[in-house]
């Protein structure tokens, strides 16, 4: 669930959503409710109400979406932290679908949360570095390193039509000079890959109690993370929240990391 920068369409569907045959199977009699569509066109949808609950992604056939990744990394991360349990996965000429088990908790931008970002920020927080110290680095079979995302950087994703206003003004060959210069890593962790604020989840009781979207799951700095987590404090809950997520994490600023993951997530595949 990409947190979503000015001009781009990520949320919760409002209009009508067409339901593929392979989630309406999947579903049966269970009620069926969108709770997010993504930037590229894939869907979530829930199954059923209450505790026994599932959720099923779906992504329709050239979107770029990989959901064979996500199993992979699920099925790694579940030893160590609360993520979804993976009940299915398949595909067909339409697109390929996910099932898993839900987990206790509503989304960081529930409206509840909307409502309450001081508990959500520090629910995103407190949980982003749990997962951090809960993932075992050595072992991980999965890189999301600097080097690694710049070497999957292509000619039209400069052009990305994601591109924040701070960063609209830049060259392809200006962000390509200033993500060559990649500040030494801090820590190294196994970084989320998309901590921005709706894939984390929060109980009634104000904490954290687990994270979604993990497919791009991987080792990196840990300013990686932190870079789309409070960027995305403002696009959810408006400004003056990022000191607080880090605060929650216990981390100072880091403004130069800051800057660097900043624009290295406007331009990633």
């Amino acid at each position: 669930m990409r947190g979503s920068i000015p001009g781009v369409i990520a949320g919760t569907p409002t209009d009508p959503v067409a339901v593929p045959a392979s989630v309406a199977a999947l579903a049966g009699s269970a009620r069926l409710t969108p709770v997010w569509r993504n930037q590229l066109g894939g869907l979530t949808w829930q199954l059923g109400e209450g505790p026994q609950r599932r959720f099923v992604k779906w992504a329709p056939v050239g979107s770029g979406l990989d959901l064979a990744s996500e199993v992979e990394r699920l099925r790694w991360a579940a030893a160590s932290t609360p993520v979804p349990v993976v009940l299915e996965h398949g595909g067909d000429d339409d697109g390929e679908w996910l099932l898993t088990a839900g987990l206790p908790g509503r989304s960081a931008v529930d409206p509840r949360w909307l409502a309450d970002p001081g508990t959500a920020v520090r629910a995103v927080g407190e949980g982003l570095r749990a997962l951090h110290d809960a993932l075992p680095v050595p072992g991980c079979p999965f890189d999301w390193s600097a080097g690694a995302r710049i070497a999957a950087i292509r000619p039209e994703h400069l052009q990305a039509q994601r591109r924040s206003p701070e960063h609209a003004g830049l060259s392809s060959a200006e962000v390509l000079a200033r993500l060559a210069d990649v500040p030494e890593v801090d820590r190294s962790v196994v970084c989320h890959g998309d901590a921005c604020a709706p894939n984390t989840l929060v109980g009634d009781d104000g904490a954290w109690s687990g994270h979604v979207d993990l497919g791009s799951l991987g080792v990196a700095d840990r300013w990686a993370d932190l870079a789309s987590a409070t960027w995305s404090t403002g696009w959810n809950y408006g400004p003056g929240w990022e000191e607080a997520l880090l605060d929650a994490y216990g981390v100072e600023p880091d403004p130069e990391r800051l800057a660097y993951y900043r624009l290295l997530w406007d331009v990633s595949p």
